[in-house]
Formats: C-alpha cells, structure tokens, sequence
C-alpha cells in the first residue's frame, strides 16, 4: 500500500489559496475610477498639476505637466507596471518638456505601488506620491 503525504499538499494549497487571496485584495484596494493628482506644487505661471486616472481595465489616462497619454496599467498585488503610449504634442516651454520627460520616466519605472485610502505612491527609481483632490 503506498500512502501520500496529505498534509503537505493540503497545506501547500493553503498558502498558495492565502497568496492569491492577498493579491486580489490588493488589486481590490488598488484607487481604481479615482482622478487623482500629483503631490507637488504647480509650476510657474501654470495651474496645472499632474493627474493620473486609472479604470478597472487598466486604461489609464495620464496628463503630465504640458502633455497628455493613454497609458496601461497592470496591477499585480503590490506590482504594477505601466506601459504608456503616444505623448498629445502640446508646444510648452523647455522646463515644462523636460519635467514631463522626467514625470514619464519616473511612472514607467514604478514596480510597486501602496495606497493608504487617501495617497497612491508608485515606488520606483523615484517614489510619486498622488492624492485625491480637495475640491
């Protein structure tokens, strides 16, 4: 008679049962269908401040400090990935370009994220922190 070693499997399935039951609480608490905006100032003679929306499918729209892009987002417990598209080709001034360019490369570089309920932050190269809006 040859026996198998239930406990093992049972509590192998377990942990794999208690993984992915965390990822997909994670993805549940990922701000979804939220506008939410840049933590920073805006720049001179502008009002405008990054935002960064987010649907339930993983399209995204983000509007840079001079520009704006369709991105896709993959959220995968507390990884994510960004693959952003075509950037709009709004004439801006050189600051406002090249803060752009460093906005949209510290976003594609983001591995992880962490949402406290009021505060999204992408953890990359550079750690953005965004808000939700006051108004």
């Amino acid at each position: 008679m040859l026996r198998t070693p239930v406990g093992p499997a049972i509590a192998l399935g377990l942990v794999g049962f208690v993984m992915f039951a965390a990822c997909a609480r994670a993805q549940e608490d990922f701000p979804f269908q939220h506008e939410l905006l840049l933590d920073a100032h805006p720049m001179k003679g502008s009002r405008r401040i990054p935002t960064l929306s987010v649907e339930p499918d993983g399209t995204a729209t983000i509007d840079l400090w001079c520009n704006s892009m369709h991105a896709q987002i993959n959220v995968n417990g507390d990884a994510i990935s960004i693959s952003a598209g075509e950037k709009s080709n709004q004439s801006c001034a050189p600051e406002r370009q090249q803060a752009d360019e460093d906005l949209f490369a510290a976003l594609t570089s983001a591995t992880s994220w962490r949402w406290d309920g009021e505060n999204l932050e992408l953890i990359g190269q550079k750690t953005l922190r965004f808000r939700q809006p006051t108004n």
